[in-house]
């Protein structure tokens, strides 16, 4: 009995910890693992058999094989069309939550979005539309993308694992389509229609400019022709600057240099474009004798040049600066770039920026070279929000990635390969062949959520073999009563969709595939409604930013708060719940 109560307390504090955020859900998953292991409440062998469960196998192949297919140009081939949408902003939404939907069917969630966000940021902006209302609606429609397929998440993986070890088989790749295509469906006409409609904008501005106020950051300062501070380095008048400043541009007569070298020299007459907070900037004019430009706002378009770019990127929840501050991750030294500004929920950092710590979706105003853009974004998993330019793979590389994609689907669809098998080896041909490298492999693995569900399965295993899932179930059938299996259902569902959206949904699915196969055994009925109804449930996390990294990679961008994702989310999940059990009802009956 001890046990059961153990575990319990465990799942308590994880729950507790993964809603307080302090330490990430990998870590927590561990320590848990931990907890059950070196209690005997697990074996030894038990402790691990997470890393070789076939979900997880299943979620790092797919991963790869996604990145793939976005490498040989299959995925822009859905967002090809978009680049002539028309200037109905109704129609242009419904066009991009399609196109996300279908992508993510088929890829990892995150990357679907992350193929659209640009599309969506450059067209909000150029015909004039607030941001925010595209970018909620894209995150909410590559979750629903995701229901329709074995592949399109990772609850459907386990739960098609889940009831494989319970001896019925595992689910089909096509399995979730007719209950999760209505609901895709139905969703999508909801964002497109109402959704959007309940998003508060907050953004100042469309344009960049009116994002970041980069005029607040930015000052013109004059080298006068007698200055003792001239005909000096850029690097020797930052050796003895005592302020936070730096020279992010310099204007000489009609040139000018945009992030300049370190060994530039200042000479008399340059106008100097200085990055700094009023404080600094007044210490720094005093100490050196130069001169405030007044009145003078540098603009964007003075900060770049044909080799120098200023580019936006978000914090992804993988990116190693999360924590840390702009001095700490020395952008300028090690990379070569400048960050002009930090962008938080729709709204300017105002504080000094090399001392603010960088949190997950947060959105960076960068000045570089493109070489040193693309290394800065790619080292530090930061998403750029820049419309990159369509590129195709070659005819062969898009013909092998499609038929190798279609082949690994095939062999799962007809029964022939376990899906873990069928898409490591879809991955290996992938390698082999060149459409993406070994480098590329290992960087588009989740690793955190593969470490989440490799800690969480024997934990899962754990409530099953202590009887908590049993206790859990008998709770939910005692709460149905007399009503019976639909209530039961009813309650499983709205508990998943509950727990996604305070923890990951991997973790939701894994805890709640064995308490729904132990309801549908209290009641004598088939277990198949409840898996489907979890897994679609576990998907389902509309309520808050943190209940998937899809929400928590538009807040930034999108300027939202904490609390938008309710305004829009409750009305969708209750709309889900009354199309969705229905639909269960008819294809899965007890």
């Amino acid at each position: 009995m001890w046990q059961q109560t153990f575990v319990f307390a465990v799942l308590g504090v994880c729950m507790a910890l993964f809603f307080w955020g302090k330490w990430r859900y990998d870590l927590v998953a561990a320590m848990a693992l931990m907890a059950v292991a070196l209690t005997g409440i697990v074996s030894p062998k038990e402790a691990f058999s997470g890393f070789s469960h076939p979900a997880v196998n299943s979620v790092g192949a797919i991963l790869v094989v996604s990145q793939g297919l976005s490498n040989c140009g299959v995925t822009r081939l859905l967002v090809a069309p978009l680049a002539s949408i028309g200037k109905n902003p109704t129609l242009a939404l419904a066009a991009m939550v399609g196109a996300v939907i279908v992508a993510s069917a088929f890829m990892n969630n995150v990357g679907a979005l992350a193929l659209m966000m640009p599309v969506a940021i450059k067209y909000a902006r150029d015909h004039e539309q607030p941001v925010g209302k595209f970018l909620m609606p894209l995150a909410f429609g590559s979750l629903l993308g995701g229901l329709m397929t074995m592949l399109g998440t990772p609850p459907n993986l386990i739960i098609a694992t889940f009831r494989a070890e319970n001896g019925s088989g595992a689910f089909g790749m096509f399995d979730f389509l007719p209950v999760g295509g209505v609901v895709a469906a139905f969703g999508a006409i909801y964002l497109v229609l109402l959704g959007w409609r309940l998003i508060p904008i907050r953004q100042r501005g469309t344009s960049r400019e009116g994002l970041y106020e980069i005029g607040e950051y930015l000052t013109e300062v004059m080298v006068p022709e007698d200055s003792e501070h001239s005909a000096i380095s850029i690097s020797e008048l930052a050796s003895e600057n005592g302020e936070d400043v730096q020279i992010v541009a310099l204007v000489r007569g009609e040139r000018r240099i945009a992030a300049p070298r370190s060994n530039e020299r200042i000479l008399p007459g340059d106008t100097l474009i200085v990055e700094a907070s009023a404080e600094d900037i007044q210490a720094f004019v005093e100490r050196t004798g130069y001169q405030l430009a007044e009145g003078k706002h540098p603009s964007e378009e003075s900060l770049s040049s044909d080799n120098i770019e200023v580019e936006e990127a978000v914090v992804t929840a993988r990116s190693p600066v999360i924590g840390k501050t702009v001095k700490n991750i020395r952008l300028r030294s090690v990379y070569g770039v400048n960050l002009l500004a930090i962008a938080r929920q729709g709204q300017s950092v105002r504080r000094r920026l090399d001392s603010t710590g960088l949190r997950q979706g947060d959105v960076l105003l960068l000045q570089g070279s493109e070489g040193a853009l693309s290394e800065v974004m790619q080292s530090l998993a930061l998403l750029p929000l820049a419309t990159r330019k369509l590129r195709f793979g070659a005819p062969p590389r898009l013909a092998l990635g499609v038929a190798t994609f279609a082949a690994a689907v095939v062999l799962v669809t007809v029964g022939v390969l376990p899906v873990q098998l069928a898409f490591a080896a879809a991955a290996v041909v992938m390698l082999t062949f060149g459409l993406l490298s070994l480098k590329q492999a290992y960087d588009t693995v989740d690793w955190p959520v593969i470490m989440l569900l490799a800690c969480m399965m024997p934990v899962g295993y754990a409530l099953e073999s202590t009887g908590g899932a049993q206790t859990l179930a008998n709770l939910v059938t005692s709460v149905a009563g007399n009503s019976g299996p639909i209530v039961a259902l009813a309650v499983v569902m709205v508990g998943a969709m509950t727990l996604s959206d305070v923890i990951n949904n991997a973790a939701a699915a894994v805890l709640l595939a064995p308490i729904g196969i132990s309801v549908a055994e209290s009641l004598g009925v088939s277990s198949d409604p409840f898996l489907i109804a979890i897994a679609l449930g576990a998907s389902c996390a509309f309520l808050t930013p943190i209940g998937h990294q899809s929400n928590t990679l538009v807040m930034g961008p999108g300027g939202y708060r904490f609390s938008d994702y309710w305004r829009v989310g409750l009305p969708l999940q209750i709309a889900i719940f009354i199309v969705a059990l229905p639909m269960i009802l008819r294809v899965w009956p007890f």
